[in-house]
């Protein structure tokens, strides 16, 4: 069936938005060729959504395989651009119509303050190795970086992500308690129920412990803390709704998680001693207008360690330009780049929001757009000239190599079940 497609699209990213893309690729005819850095291709469904979203993990799962198994798809894993293909090689030498980067957003934001990164391994760490670290340290395959959790932690930050970091803290917190009272708790329950409720049925609680827990420190107010969507053209009142649904978000989170958060606190300076970081200055804020303004009034925090979740940017790939630390999109839209017009962007790697929802809405305006109009093919037109059936033969052919090259024999559902480690959650 793939023989006859006439038009070819690389997608750089299986995940959700390139999964996405590469099924309504197929729906048009369209040959896609998705390159994965990964063994698996779930990105941040696996490694960033706290392993406690058993089902919908699972769902995200089978959506992607769904995606990726079907027809004119062809998946290419442990393949990343960058490291083991050029990008400027893959849009002008292989014969792609077009390329789409849903490469996602991986790497922090760093914490601004002169001379943190010094710190980092030595008292300061990052939310998306965190997770990471998070979501497979229980599997016997896994080698990776290793964390200790600590009571008394600083989390800086504000978000879902951030309220994803501080509750692995708070529920890793209370099962080693559990456990040191002989008590086996189940993570997920847990999570579920809350730590009170589940500290009640065995007669306990939070004080009991003896646990400090960790705080959240947030620049703006409780209520500009972004835990719930702002509808497009949103009216001044529906704001203001949205604003209180916000505060009790995040109230009903720190009564069932037992953490602390202080809004209006940003992170100024760096408290370090034999050459450990051991906490942070803040200054206090006022937000003005939406703008978040420093005070002269400071404080001193100390904690054991400090986790900062301020956002995650996209991974520099050579011959994309930068402006600042996101790619330069000259078309926020589209994802398009100056130096690169064939070149398209979808998902997190553009929006930046780590939402699952956006990301694969994102996905579907982008490969709508470039089926109906960048191709043509809604209307019936050949905008672009077909694929000659050499020029088809060829990318095929460098699929098959490159996939012969990782061990890849063209099987997603066999390739995916072996590389799956057995205590996966």
């Amino acid at each position: 069936m793939t023989q006859q497609a006439e038009y070819a699209i690389a997608v750089i990213g299986g995940a959700t938005a390139g999964a996405e893309a590469a099924g309504i690729f197929s729906q048009h005819g369209i040959l896609s060729v998705v390159f994965e850095q990964n063994d698996r291709p779930y990105g941040k469904i696996e490694d960033g959504l706290p392993k406690w979203h058993v089902a919908l993990r699972r769902k995200e799962y089978a959506t992607i395989d769904r995606n990726l198994t079907q027809p004119y798809v062809h998946f290419v894993p442990r393949t990343q651009v960058g490291r083991d293909l050029d990008l400027r090689e893959l849009v002008d030498d292989w014969g792609f119509h077009a390329v789409v980067l849903t490469n996602g957003a991986w790497r922090d934001r760093t914490l601004s303050i002169d001379g943190a990164e010094a710190y980092v391994g030595r008292g300061l760490v990052y939310q998306n190795p965190f997770i990471y670290w998070f979501n497979h340290y229980h599997e016997q395959s896994y080698d990776g970086e290793h964390y200790e959790i600590l009571d008394d932690t600083i989390v800086v930050g504000g978000g879902l992500a951030s309220i994803d970091v501080v509750k692995v803290i708070q529920l890793e917190l209370a099962l080693r308690a559990l456990r040191e009272r002989g008590i086996e708790a189940e993570l997920v329950e847990l999570e579920t129920k809350g730590i009170p409720k589940v500290l009640a049925r065995h007669d306990l609680n939070w004080e009991e412990l003896g646990i400090q827990g960790c705080t959240l420190f947030y620049r703006r107010r409780a209520e500009d803390m972004p835990l719930v969507s702002v509808p497009e053209g949103a009216s001044e009142a529906q704001r203001t709704k949205v604003e209180r649904g916000r505060a009790r978000v995040l109230e009903k989170a720190m009564t069932k998680y037992l953490f602390r958060v202080k809004t209006q606190h940003a992170p100024v300076g760096l408290l370090v001693e034999d050459e450990h970081l051991v906490g942070l200055k803040f200054a206090r804020t006022q937000v003005e207008g939406g703008r978040v303004q420093l005070t002269d009034e400071t404080v001193q925090v100390r904690g054991s360690m400090v986790i900062s979740s301020i956002g995650s940017i996209p991974e520099r790939l050579e011959g994309i330009q930068m402006r600042g630390e996101l790619y330069d999109f000259q078309d926020w839209d589209l994802g398009h780049l100056a130096d690169f017009p064939t070149l398209f962007s979808a998902g997190n790697v553009v929006t930046g929001k780590g939402n699952i929802v956006d990301s694969r809405k994102h996905a579907r305006h982008v490969a709508g757009y470039m089926t109906e109009q960048y191709l043509a093919l809604s209307e019936g037109v050949k905008k672009l000239e077909p694929l000659t059936p050499e020029a088809r033969q060829s990318i095929l052919k460098r699929v098959r190599d490159h996939q012969e090259r990782v061990g890849y024999d063209g099987s997603y559902r066999d390739w995916i079940e072996a590389v799956t480690p057995p205590d996966q959650i």
